[in-house]
């Protein structure tokens, strides 16, 4: 069983020991898990070369720790509840039994298929619980998964099977979000144009969508499967054996493969679920993420299932059949932990109370936030009006890179301060350093968010290019992990992140994080939504230019507006941090999992719209149309 904190007292205890002897510390975490062998090292590391190996020697399997361990006890509990993109469709609930048995079934047919050991498969497919099942049986075989967001376009697909080097694509005909539906096995079939490599692609039915099977290349999932055994033996692997590549987005150049290694990323997703979410035997467990991103793995998939958790997995979109489908679902499964995106959070605030009022709510009792810093409107709202002032809020901070959460209240027993991410958890050593790499102690500063020693997830290499993982990560600041964002430390020791170290404004000299002036102009009571980018200035060096969604305008008209968010910025930060251009728009661009891509915004703002780079991935590209039409008015203006 992996241990729970239960007091503030509990906490600053484990904080302590984990400090002071972390090696010791992760040791007896990593007892309760199941090895074939025992480790012979529990930690061996620099941050020089890097190289980091945790319980080197040890001999396991990720799914014996999800399976064998625990279906004794919960067998016969849901594992995986699966709720459908339409609410009038059927759901599905897969027992750890059942879930166990579609596993070894897709083991058997994966081995039947020629994958062995070490052999990489990339994974395009949409939220069904046979992309879980996948993954899991890759791990089981040990064969390496890498899934891709089922939202890249064919190119972006494309880059991904090459650089991995997959001989395997598994998708499907289609699939379903919200209204739409996207042609999958189209989309593999204009990036396989360009990967020789793959071999076989596994195609799963789930849209009825019309699709091309090329002969010789192309098997329907459920041909494949048809006559597998429920039986298959895991294979034994190195604790430091791969588990997965995961690409980050690749907004600028070559997307980059973070990869994780097998026992470390089990003990760290296993330690962090429980802890965040403060996760009980019988709690029904949300996270609306995609699993084609670090929170679906971490947070749908291994963290949960490690703990014999109930984890739902949802196929739609939040706004779809209307903006109440989130709360619908809670309703429906009786949800206890609620984990989404603060964009998420700030869309659904926009579109008011109707479609909340009527909601009973009453099962929550803890909601969590990921992805990027919440605002103090959008944390108040979702305190107010979707916890009912009872639950705590888990503003959590981490990143592909670290594998699991980082930096983050643990519910009902750090107390929660609005847009703070509050404290690091036990294991986890945070330091502030300024530009020169200089160590700023105490409280009330503010700087670069480095981490000074391991833990059992940190990633362990950019897949095919080790160079770049200790240039990216390990050369700005010696004997430093460098997280990218930067980091306030405030009187009470809470930590605050600022956003990204290049999402920081110089503006006459003044470092202004991003998060920091859109967390004012949101304060605004007509503001929904706002991003911030910088752009050329001939005095200030640069400029603010901010892209600002509202509500109904109020008298004084566009005008007025702005004036008065000028006002909130200079009230809540200083005049020097006043947006210079302000421009109303009708939305943001947003990906579908509900995150934006500021670097189009960036683009806009600096005048060069003339190559966005793929925004294939944009829920609404129109709006893409709509800002840069908007900003030609604004600089005239």
């Amino acid at each position: 069983m992996v241990p729970k904190i239960h007091s503030l007292g509990g906490y600053i205890h484990e904080f302590q020991k984990s400090i002071a002897n972390p090696e010791t510390f992760w040791a007896e975490i990593a007892e309760g898990f199941y090895w074939r062998k025992r480790y012979d090292k529990i930690l061996e590391w620099n941050f020089e070369e890097p190289s980091i190996q945790w319980f080197k020697g040890g001999k396991l399997n990720i799914t014996e720790n999800i399976f064998e361990r625990n279906l004794y006890t919960i067998g016969s509990q849901p594992a995986i509840i699966w709720e459908p993109n339409n609410p009038e469709e059927q759901n599905r609930i897969l027992s750890y039994n059942e879930l166990f048995e579609e596993v070894n079934k897709f083991c058997n047919t994966l081995k039947k298929l020629n994958v062995q050991k070490g052999d990489r498969i990339a994974i395009y497919m949409p939220m069904i619980p046979e992309l879980t099942i996948a993954m899991l049986a890759c791990a089981r075989i040990g064969a390496v998964h890498s899934v891709v967001f089922a939202g890249f376009s064919a190119a972006s697909l494309a880059d991904r099977i090459i650089d991995a080097e997959a001989k395997m694509v598994l998708t499907a005909d289609g699939g379903f979000r919200g209204e739409k539906i996207t042609p999958l096995k189209n989309i593999v079939d204009e990036a396989l144009e360009s990967c020789p490599g793959v071999e076989t692609v596994l195609v799963y039915q789930r849209t009825k969508l019309p699709v091309n099977m090329v002969s010789g290349r192309d098997i329907w999932w459920h041909d494949a499967i048809a006559g597998q055994s429920e039986e298959c033996k895991a294979e034994e692997m190195d604790a430091e054996d791969n588990l997965f590549i995961l690409y980050t987005s690749g907004s600028t150049g070559k997307p980059k493969g973070i990869v994780h290694t097998i026992a470390g990323y089990m003990v760290y997703t296993a330690y962090t679920f429980r802890n965040v979410f403060q996760y009980n035997a019988g709690d029904v467990y949300f996270c609306t993420a995609d699993i084609g991103w670090i929170t679906g793995h971490s947070y749908i998939v291994y963290g949960p299932l490690l703990n014999g958790a109930k984890t739902l997995m949802f196929e739609g979109v939040p706004t779809w059949p209307d903006a109440g489908r989130f709360w619908d679902v809670v309703d429906k499964y009786k949800v206890n932990q609620f984990y989404t995106a603060p964009t998420a959070i700030r869309s659904l605030l926009a579109l008011g109370m109707d479609h909340i009022n009527d909601k009973d709510l009453s099962s929550l009792k803890v909601l969590g936030t990921v992805g990027e810093p919440i605002n103090e409107e959008a944390w108040h709202w979702y305190h107010d009006h979707i916890g009912r002032n009872r639950c705590p809020i888990v503003d959590t901070w981490w990143q592909t890179e670290t594998g699991g959460v980082m930096i983050s209240p643990i519910p009902g027993i750090i107390p929660t301060k609005p847009s703070f991410a509050t404290l690091p958890l036990p294991g986890v050593q945070p330091v502030i350093v300024d530009a020169e790499g200089i160590e700023l102690h105490g409280n009330s500063v503010k700087g670069n968010l480095c981490i000074k020693f391991p833990w059992p997830g940190i990633a362990r290499t950019i897949w095919g290019d080790h160079e770049r993982f200790r240039e990216t990560y390990f050369s700005n600041f010696k004997s430093l992990y460098f997280t990218g964002d930067g980091v306030q430390r405030d009187e009470d020791g809470y930590y605050r992140i600022l956003g990204r170290v290049d999402d920081v404004i110089n503006v006459s000299g003044h470092r202004l994080g991003t998060a920091e002036i859109e967390n004012a102009i949101n304060s605004h009571p007509l503001v929904n939504e706002s991003a911030v980018a910088a752009y050329p200035h001939p005095i200030k060096g640069q400029g603010i230019y901010a892209f600002v969604v509202c509500g109904e305008l109020s008298t004084g008209g566009e005008e007025g507006i702005r004036k008065s968010i000028k006002m909130a910025v200079t009230n809540l930060i200083g005049p020097f941090a006043r947006p210079d251009l302000i421009q109303l728009v009708p939305g943001l661009p947003k990906t579908r999992s509900g995150k934006i891509m500021r670097r189009i915004l960036r683009k806009v703002a600096e005048g060069d719209a003339s190559d966005l780079g793929d925004i294939t991935t944009l829920l609404d590209e129109d709006v893409v149309v709509k800002i840069i039409d908007g900003a030609l008015v604004e600089v005239k203006r």
